[in-house]
């Protein structure tokens, strides 16, 4: 049901995601913590990160390994575990191998976490202020 098509009640009340919603079904559980598992490891983030944001949506893992200190094959499983849990998919053109992210998984983990009231500027700041009045983010250490 679209947005115009909802009772006047339900267009008035706030967004908010899934997880403050409701609580998640055990398979979306499930299929999430595969996900952000994956994504706990800084080399595999950066990874993601690497295809994502590569001119045309897609790299060869020739240019993935560049400035990474890992061998070929530590890339390669970093890259397979991405593609098990769903965050990638690949192609085989020649002897090279592209990747590209799936948009429906990185769509399902900013749904899932994402909050309209939250304000990412400030981001990698470690004194940075969540939009809740009287709530701060932790305090990082050096």
């Amino acid at each position: 049901m679209s947005k115009q098509q909802q009772p006047a009640a339900a267009q008035n009340e706030p967004c908010c995601t899934p997880l403050a919603r409701e609580p998640l079904t055990e398979d979306w559980a499930g299929d999430l913590a595969r996900m952000f598992k994956a994504l706990g490891d800084p080399v595999r983030l950066q990874l993601l990160s690497r295809v994502a944001s590569h001119v045309g949506g897609e790299a060869c893992v020739c240019d993935l390994s560049t400035g990474l200190d890992l061998t070929q094959p530590t890339i390669s499983h970093h890259l397979k575990v991405l593609r098990e849990t769903g965050l990638l998919e690949c192609e085989r053109r020649g002897t090279w191998v592209y990747y590209w992210a799936v948009p429906s998984a990185l769509a399902q983990l900013s749904a899932v976490l994402g909050s309209p009231d939250v304000s990412t500027s400030g981001l990698g700041s470690p004194d940075v202020t969540t939009s809740q009045p009287g709530r701060t983010a932790p305090v990082v250490l050096a």
